[in-house]
């Protein structure tokens, strides 16, 4: 029986048991359950780090945008919340939209 110790969607086991195939699974603590979530952000940023095309690009920030909503609920906020976050620093400080990219700064 393969190990994954991993966090998984909330339907993975009940697609698991519709197949046949039996498992273990345990509900993590919260403290665990934030551990987990940074690890499965990793994972998917690494998918998407790999992808190739639009296609899956959009596969892997779908999975992203759904940790990054489980995570923002783990430290009491809402995704809007977060969203609200994103705006005001994006009027502070801008976006990534012009693409610039620092080389260097002159010291005084």
């Amino acid at each position: 029986m393969p190990v994954y110790n991993k966090l998984v969607r909330d339907l993975i086991p009940d697609i698991i048991a519709a197949s046949g195939k039996s498992m273990e699974t345990r509900i993590l603590s919260n403290e665990e359950y934030v551990i987990e979530v940074k690890k499965k952000m990793k994972e998917e940023l690494a998918e998407y780090h790999a992808t190739q095309n639009d296609e899956d690009a959009i596969e892997e920030l779908a999975d992203l945008l759904e940790l990054i909503s489980a995570a923002a609920k783990t430290h009491g906020v809402t995704l809007e919340e977060v969203e609200e976050k994103r705006e005001m620093k994006a009027r502070d400080r801008g976006g990534f939209n012009e693409k610039i990219y620092l080389v260097s700064v002159e010291d005084d």
